[in-house]
């Protein structure tokens, strides 16, 4: 029997990007969809537990007893959106299918085109750094991991790749894939994510690999 030997876009890493999530009680799986509708739709601030709790059709002391605060609560809805994101790349990966490393990176940037169609107010992560700005908060570590995780993906690919200076190179590919976030939502750029693939491909095209 052969071996099974991984595919390009099999070789991103897993660890610690999609953590199992804690069991919620039916009256929680409500609060928490509830919850990440209206945060993302509407904004972390202007959304209050009492809109929520009569969205899930429930009471607020339910909300707090499953989630303790609103602060939890929101640090639940980035972590769920991480996980869907993850599901989201396997799945656009799966679909590409990519042959190479630069590939890989190059549909890194191709799902984030797909995942914006579908996401018209921009990064919900970035949404939520902007209204969280107390560095304590319980949802900012999940943000910062979130952005963590992209970059240390387009190190390893750069890596597989024999580029040079791959730290520097990553830096580069995350402010092409962050700076399309924001200019999507704040600029009305809608074609951003196509730009920043572009972008991506001419600055992979002239980086130098490491010597032989």
């Amino acid at each position: 029997m052969v071996a099974h030997q991984a595919r390009p876009w099999e070789w991103l890493n897993r660890t610690g990007a999609e953590g199992a999530e804690k069991a919620l009680t039916p009256a929680g799986e409500r609060i928490l969809t509830a919850a990440s509708t209206l945060f993302y739709e509407q904004g972390i601030r202007a959304v209050g537990v009492d809109t929520i709790a009569n969205a899930a059709d429930v009471t607020k002391k339910t909300l707090y007893d499953r989630f303790g605060s609103k602060d939890n609560l929101i640090a639940a809805y980035l972590e769920r959106r991480n996980r869907v994101w993850h599901v989201f790349l396997d799945e656009q990966l799966a679909r590409l299918r990519p042959g190479t490393p630069e590939e890989v990176i190059l549909a890194l940037f191709t799902a984030l085109t797909e995942w914006m169609a579908e996401s018209r107010r921009g990064c919900g992560f970035i949404n939520a750094s902007v209204e969280l700005a107390a560095p304590d908060h319980p949802a900012m570590p999940v943000i910062v991991a979130q952005k963590r995780w992209m970059r240390a993906e387009f190190v390893a690919q750069a890596k597989l790749a024999g580029f040079d200076r791959v730290e520097e190179l990553a830096d580069r590919l995350l402010l092409l894939h962050e700076g399309a976030l924001v200019s999507y939502r704040v600029a009305a750029m809608e074609h951003a994510p196509e730009v920043a693939y572009r972008a991506a491909a001419d600055l992979l095209a002239s980086w130098p690999r490491v010597s032989a």
